[in-house]
C-alpha cells in the first residue's frame, strides 16, 4: 500500500520519471537480456568443443571446391553476414535466401528461413551436403577429408573424449554449433533491461515506446526480439509488391505443402539488425528505413511518418551488440597435404 501511495505521488511530481519507469517495466514483460552463453542440454558448451567448432566454422578445405567454410556467408567484417541479397557457395552457386547473421542464432527456435532445420547443430550438419553450400555428394567425402587432417584428429578426440570414432557428421554439427553458442552479443539495450536507464537514448526510448504500442512486438518478442514463431509475410498485402521482389517465395509452404504456410516464414531476430543489410529472406531491400517501412505497411497497416520510422530506427540501433573476441579474427587451421580441387 505504502509503495503504491508513493509510486503515485512520484508519478505526480515527477511525470517523467514515472513514463520512463512504465517503459521499462513494459519492456520487461516482452523483452529478456541475453544470457552469456546460449547453452543447450542437448550439445553442452565445453573448451574442447569450442575449439573445433572455431577452427571448423572457418575451414574451407571441407567443402566441394576448397572455398567454402561458414564464415563465407557469416563474416566479421558484416556482423555475421555476407552483405549478399543472397549467398554463394561452392562452384558459384546462389543460395535460395539471404543468409542471416549467425549472432545470436542459437537462441531461435529453428534454423532457415522456412524453419526447415531444427537449430544450428543440424543447420551446420546438412550445410555440409547442401549443393548450394558446402556441396559435398555425401557425407563419407566430407569425413575423409577431415580424417586426411591429422591435427584435426587430435581435436576431434579432445573434444568428444572416449568415442572410439569422434570424426562424425553429427560431431562436426555439434562442434559448430557449441562454438556458436558462444557467439552473444549483449547490447545497450541489454544493460536497459537490466536496469540501466541511461542506456538508451530518448529518441531509441520513443522508439522503443512506438516499437511496443505499434504491434511490431507480436512477432518480435522474448531474448532474440524475433526468432521464436512462423509468420505470414505480408498480412495485409503482398509482400513482393511493397518490397520489388523479382521471384515469389512460398516460404514454408515448400516444406509443408500445407496451404496455412503459404508466404509463411521463420520471423527473424532483430539483433544487430542495423548492421546486417539487405533485409527480408531474398535480400530486395536495401536500407533499415525502408525495411521499417514496409514491415509497417504489409503487417500492421500502418504508413509510418519519417519521425517514427527514425524513431524505431534509432531503437534497433540499440540491439547492436560489440562483436565476439572469438569472431573478430579467424583461427590458424591444422595444416594438410595439398589436394587440387576437382574442376
Amino acid at each position: 500500500m505504502k509503495h503504491s501511495l508513493c509510486a503515485a505521488v512520484l508519478a505526480i511530481f515527477f511525470p517523467a520519471a514515472a513514463q520512463a519507469d512504465a517503459l521499462l517495466n513494459q519492456a520487461r514483460q516482452i523483452f529478456q537480456p541475453l544470457p552469456a552463453v546460449m547453452a543447450s542440454p542437448d550439445n553442452p558448451v565445453t573448451p574442447a568443443k569450442v575449439a573445433l567448432g572455431h577452427a571448423l566454422f572457418f575451414d574451407p578445405r571441407i567443402s566441394l571446391d576448397g572455398t567454402v567454410s561458414c564464415a563465407r556467408c557469416h563474416q566479421p567484417a558484416l556482423y555475421g553476414t555476407d552483405g549478399l541479397a543472397k549467398s554463394i557457395g561452392v562452384k558459384d552457386r546462389l543460395n535460395p535466401r539471404n543468409a542471416p547473421t549467425v549472432f545470436n542464432a542459437a537462441l531461435e527456435f529453428a534454423a532457415h528461413w522456412r524453419g526447415d532445420r531444427k537449430n544450428v547443430e543440424d543447420q551446420a550438419t546438412q550445410a555440409l551436403v547442401g549443393p548450394p553450400s558446402f556441396g559435398e555428394p555425401g557425407y563419407e567425402a566430407a569425413m575423409a577429408k577431415l580424417k586426411s587432417i591429422p591435427g584435426y584428429k587430435e581435436m576431434f578426440a579432445q573434444a568428444f573424449p572416449g568415442v572410439s570414432n569422434p570424426v562424425t557428421p553429427q560431431n562436426w554439427g555439434l562442434a559448430i554449433g557449441a562454438y556458436e553458442r558462444t557467439l552473444v552479443t549483449p547490447a545497450p539495450f541489454d544493460a536497459y533491461l537490466k536496469g540501466d536507464t541511461k542506456a538508451l537514448n530518448p529518441r531509441a526510448k520513443a522508439g522503443l515506446q512506438k516499437f511496443i504500442s505499434y504491434g511490431c512486438i507480436a512477432c518480435h518478442n522474448g531474448v532474440d526480439v524475433g526468432g521464436g514463431s512462423f509468420q505470414k509475410f505480408g498480412v495485409l498485402e503482398d509482400y513482393w509488391k511493397a518490397t520489388g521482389s523479382r521471384e515469389i517465395d512460398k516460404g514454408r509452404f515448400d516444406v509443408t505443402h500445407n496451404p496455412a504456410d503459404l508466404y509463411v516464414f521463420k520471423v527473424p531476430s532483430l539483433r544487430n539488425v542495423a548492421m546486417t543489410p539487405p533485409y527480408f529472406h531474398d535480400g530486395s531491400v536495401a536500407t533499415l528505413p525502408q525495411a521499417v517501412r514496409i514491415m509497417a505497411k504489409v503487417q500492421l497497416g500502418r504508413t509510418l511518418t519519417d519521425t517514427e520510422v527514425s524513431d524505431i530506427v534509432a531503437f534497433l540501433d540499440s540491439l547492436t551488440g560489440k562483436l565476439p573476441k572469438n569472431f573478430m579474427a579467424s583461427p590458424v587451421l591444422p595444416p594438410a597435404p595439398f589436394t587440387p580441387a576437382k574442376p
